[in-house]
């Protein structure tokens, strides 16, 4: 009787920790890949990406300067980026947090063509979400941090709209924007030839006549940009100092500009 009770006991506890793995399984972070085993994603990125990044993940790789270019009188450089900082421009989370899985993946996926980062959807998925775990070994910040939440974006259907783009306007003038992007967008405002990024680089403000957003003309895409700023680059992030709806009537005037809407 002793021993049936044990075994009873036994194939109990052996059906629990199955339960448990499963339920771990299901629940797991979906755009994850093995985090502790980094070898796949080093393979991918040694094929795909140390040209640019480097070996050490700290954007000097062969390639060197990906971009130059001429405006203004001055002559602008665009790096690789260097994972080493823990430093990301594209996010869906906070200003100064790490950006999560799924914005990395995001940004292997589709590219950042204004950025002259090329789009990897023709490499499988598995390999693209090996290599995002694999770029987290490169800063000590993935090991003392965890990304944070993403913000909520809920786009409302009054975006364009005149009232919510005269509304935009003036939240232009009233926030300075035009210190920087200038009174048309055109990137040329009165503080546009003083401003350097994170790593001293003398960087422009965006011309927002001059097309797409670096994350394109989505809407969505720029109120996320307003919201968690774009860290390293000079672009505050307005969470704190905007209410969210004027964040989207901000978004409807910059469309102005953008000539994805009339004023």
């Amino acid at each position: 009787m002793k021993l049936i009770r044990r075994e009873f006991k036994l194939a109990a506890l052996i059906f629990l920790l199955a339960l448990l793995s499963w339920s771990l399984t299901i629940t797991a972070d979906p755009y994850a890949a093995d985090s502790k085993n980094t070898e796949p994603g080093k393979k991918v990125y040694e094929k795909h990406c140390i040209i640019c990044h480097g070996a050490n993940g700290d954007g000097k790789g062969l390639v060197g300067i990906v971009h130059r270019y001429q405006k203004r009188g001055a002559v602008q450089n665009i790096y690789p980026r260097d994972f080493t900082t823990g430093v990301f421009r594209f996010r869906t989370t906070s200003t100064g947090c790490l950006p999560t899985d799924e914005d990395l993946l995001r940004v292997i996926t589709n590219g950042i063509p204004r950025a002259y980062m090329p789009s990897h959807e023709d490499v499988p998925l598995d390999e693209r979400k090996a290599v995002v775990q694999y770029v987290k070994t490169f800063s000590k910040r993935w090991k003392e941090e965890e990304a944070c939440k993403p913000i909520a974006v809920k786009k409302p259907d009054w975006i364009g709209s005149s009232a919510s783009i005269e509304k935009g306007k003036q939240l232009y003038k009233d926030m300075k924007c035009w210190e920087c992007h200038g009174n048309e967008g055109k990137g040329d405002g009165t503080k546009a030839d003083q401003l350097k990024d994170d790593w001293g680089d003398k960087i422009l403000p965006f011309d927002f006549t001059s097309g797409a957003t670096k994350m394109g003309f989505a809407p969505e895409n720029v109120f996320t940009a307003y919201t968690t700023g774009l860290d390293g680059a000079g672009m505050p992030s307005f969470e704190d100092s905007m209410n969210e709806e004027d964040r989207w009537h901000l978004v409807s005037y910059t469309l102005v500009l953008m000539g994805r809407a009339k004023q």
